[in-house]
Formats: C-alpha cells, structure tokens, sequence
C-alpha cells in the first residue's frame, strides 16, 4: 500500500483508507462485534492504516469497535473522528460550542481506548459558534497532546480560510466522486491553496457506482438511503447510465467499476485519500485493488468526455440536511 500526505503538517496516511460507519450505522442493520473487528484487522494486514469513525455512528458504539479492533497495532495506525452533533445524535442538530468538543475528545479517547486523536474532524459546521472559536478550542486539545491533526467536514471556503487561519487544516473531509463533483469548482483550489489534504468519503457514490445497485433493490428500513432524493428508484434508472459507462471503460482496463470510481480518484491530486466503506471482506479488497489500476492521461479525458454526456438526477441529501453542507 503507498502513502499519502495530509496537509503540510506531516499527517502520513495509507492511500486508500476505511470508513467505518457502514460496520454499525447508516446502512442497515450493524454488523456483529467480532465481524467488524475482524474486516478492521483485514484491512490493517492489507495496508490500511487510516480508519474513520465518528461519535455519532451508532451513536458511539463505531468509535468502541475500532479502538477493541486497532488496540494491538494503535502506534502502526491513524484514527480520525469527529464532533459536531447535540449529544452525538445527528438529528438533534449541531453543536460545536468549545466545551462540548472538549468534552467530545474525553469521551472518544476513552470509547477509542488511546490517549490521542490522530485527526479531529468537525462533523458539520455549526453556524451559532464562530469557526475560530472552533479552531480554537481544537488548538487547545493538540497543545495538550490529546488531538495530533484537525480537520473538517462538509465545510465551505470561508470556513475553511477562518478555522485555518487560527489552527491549520490538516484535511477535509467531503462527499467527492464520479456522481458528486461539485468539490471541483471551489473547494480543491482552495485546499491546493492552503496545502490541505482532501478525503473524500463515499467514493462509491453510496455504494451506486459498484453497479450493485438498480432501480429494482430494496434497502433494509433502517437504511439511510431510503430518504435520500438520488436513491429514489426513479432517480437510480434515470442515473444508471453512469454506472453503464464505468461499466464499459472498466472492462477496458480489466478492472471493476469500483475499482476505477476510486483510481479516477487516487488520480486527481497526490494529496486525495479516498475512505470507502464496507462490510464485507471480498469488497474490501476489491477497493484496496485499485491501487494496482492506473489511469493515464488518456484514460481521464475518455471519462471526462464519457461523464460530460450524463447528468445525474437527485440530490445527496434531503433537504433538511442539505443545510448543513457547505458553510
């Protein structure tokens, strides 16, 4: 597994991470205990050596899973997780004040069973507190040795030049993919600007872009999906032609469809560190393969002019939590 650099304060991380979410929250039921222990440690034999999780998967029984799984190799690791959310729980709001992230940190260290946050992530930005109070009270907590790196989530430009200028940002982590390229118009040039490291999350689009998925499936009904507008089965028919074109350029290259979702990815910029999820051993090393695909110059402009042709329908989120993104 190569490395990669987030930011410029020496955050060394493996070039493909694992988001965690998926083992206890968002998509269906949790896995069992010992299932999500054993895929971390498969990923970690793999090469993988970022893993991302948050209080609010569960709420909190992610962050307890990933500290009994990364427990015997935690120095060979780095764990990013967030706050932002009133009492962990995303559907109470946000809540960034300076003594709820400290009491955040406290509570994480010990569900994560270590004395240090490699990255602490605000979750979502919270527009009642000023972001250099944020940034500040992050600042505290790396003085203090508890946090190493902080970073942040969904976050737009001005946020990002405001918390950055109080406590430097070491990534940012946002939905970027071959169905959401929004991230392209302002947010990669700003963070090339300040030298901050992107991690993009859902680089599967959901799981969409793996062709797994047709206007035919049913998700279980603790599925996020089920409420958000671009997974509606009138919006999965109308993008499957997307996934039909990644479909046929992975043929070309011998690869899967996930497998170039996230090459195409790797291949944007150096400092792009993709986080997919899974529960299932085979999909982990399928993503972890696309390292092994190479996408040239030639290969881009194919998907670029291939992608100018498609318009994907629906929005990501519905619209309550819409609000919550790029402020």
């Amino acid at each position: 597994m190569q490395k990669r650099k987030l930011g410029n304060g020496g955050l060394e991380v493996s070039a493909i991470g694992l988001g965690c979410m998926s083992l206890s929250f968002g998509y269906g039921p949790a896995v069992e205990t010992s299932a999500g222990i054993q895929l971390i440690r498969d990923a970690f034999e793999r090469g993988v050596t970022f893993f991302d999780t948050a209080e609010a998967y569960g709420p909190f029984a992610n962050e307890e899973l990933l500290g009994d799984a990364v427990a015997p190799f935690r120095n060979q690791v780095v764990i990013a997780t967030k706050f932002g959310f009133k009492d962990g729980e995303p559907g109470k709001g946000v809540d960034s004040r300076p003594e709820r992230i400290r009491a955040v940190a406290e509570a994480s260290l010990k569900r994560l069973k270590t004395d240090r946050i490699d990255l602490f992530y605000q979750h979502r930005v919270d527009p009642n507190v000023p972001m250099e109070d944020v940034a500040g009270a992050v600042k505290e907590l790396i003085q203090q040795g508890k946090v190493k790196h902080f970073g942040l989530s969904e976050a737009g430009v001005q946020s990002i030049r405001r918390a950055h200028a109080v406590q430097p940002v070491a990534a940012l982590q946002s939905e970027y993919s071959l169905w959401w390229r929004e991230p392209e118009q302002d947010i990669l040039p700003t963070l090339e600007e300040l030298g901050i490291g992107f991690v993009p999350f859902s680089p599967l689009g959901k799981g969409f872009l793996t062709g797994a998925i047709n206007e035919t499936t049913r998700f279980d009904k603790s599925d996020f999906r089920n409420v958000v507008p671009r997974f509606s089965e009138e919006n999965r028919k109308a993008n499957a032609g997307l996934v039909d074109v990644l479909g046929k350029i992975a043929d070309g290259k011998g690869a899967t469809r996930a497998q170039i979702a996230i090459a195409w990815l790797l291949a944007q910029k150096p400092w792009i560190v993709p986080i997919p999820g899974t529960t299932k051993l085979h999909r982990l090393e399928e993503n972890i393969g696309a390292m092994n695909v190479q996408l040239d110059a030639g290969d881009l402009d194919a998907i670029q002019s291939a992608l100018a042709q498609i318009t994907v329908v629906g929005g990501r989120y519905p619209a309550h939590l819409e609000q919550l993104v790029g402020r």
